[in-house]
């Protein structure tokens, strides 16, 4: 079965195809934040490079964040769109997910830190297992110093990835002392890789059942929740 890979829950916008053979065709920018205007031109750009017509993709993954809601938003549109058109399944997965697949080789606990804006960040810790890792800790968002508590609360070797551990990596360390690494946003390879092993498994949903992690309301409605507090 060939997936279609679709990332954009952070700045980077990313779209891969692949299957039982690994990934095929990759296409990835991460400078500025116009996910709607090259999402398109990516999917096409991608089917071009692979040679295949969008008709013989079987299932899409979206990564379902947690990540930027307007990125986000777009991404999992695109994704319900091409099931709905091509009567296909969809596999969502995790930002935070993606992040710490790619260090499943590490001894240390992976920290994908995703920043969150307004001074927060989304977190969750993973050890490896047998063919990947596995979550310790569920996702959470807060402000750095919370992710730092949480990391002395745990008081082992960790490894920080992510946008947000870039960002606020000075902050981390002078709180906990770990190594701060690559990469920095999801790779849409590996969400090729990991939905490939759940459609093996036929662990995917139709279009109208995929939901994103937001993990807080949207900045559009917590202003109009502090708009409406006000006397």
């Amino acid at each position: 079965m060939l997936i279609l890979g679709i990332e954009t829950a952070t700045q980077q916008v990313g779209v891969a195809i692949g299957g039982h053979e690994g990934v095929i065709a990759t296409f990835e920018v991460a400078r500025g934040r116009r996910h709607a205007e090259i999402l398109t031109p990516a999917i096409d750009f991608v089917c071009a490079q692979a040679d295949l017509d969008i008709d013989e993709i079987g299932c899409v993954a979206i990564d379902v964040g947690p990540g930027l809601f307007t990125g986000m938003r777009v991404g999992i549109a695109a994704a319900k769109a091409l099931a709905l058109a091509l009567r296909i399944p969809v596999i969502g997965i995790s930002s935070l997910d993606l992040l710490a697949f790619p260090c499943r080789h590490t001894d240390r606990v992976i920290v994908p830190v995703i920043d969150a804006r307004k001074g927060e960040v989304f977190w969750a810790m993973y050890r490896q297992v047998p063919g990947g890792v596995q979550q310790v800790t569920p996702p959470t968002v807060g402000p750095v110093d919370e992710l730092v508590a949480d990391l002395l609360a745990r008081s082992q070797e960790a490894l920080c990835v992510g946008d947000g551990a870039a960002r606020y990596g000075e902050e981390i360390v002078e709180g906990y002392r770990c190594e701060i690494s690559a990469p920095v946003h999801p790779s849409v390879g590996a969400l090729v890789q990991l939905a490939h092993a759940r459609a093996l498994r036929e662990e995917w949903v139709r279009a109208d059942e995929i939901e994103p992690i937001y993990l807080r309301a949207p900045d559009a409605q917590i202003n109009w929740a502090v708009r409406e507090s006000r006397p």
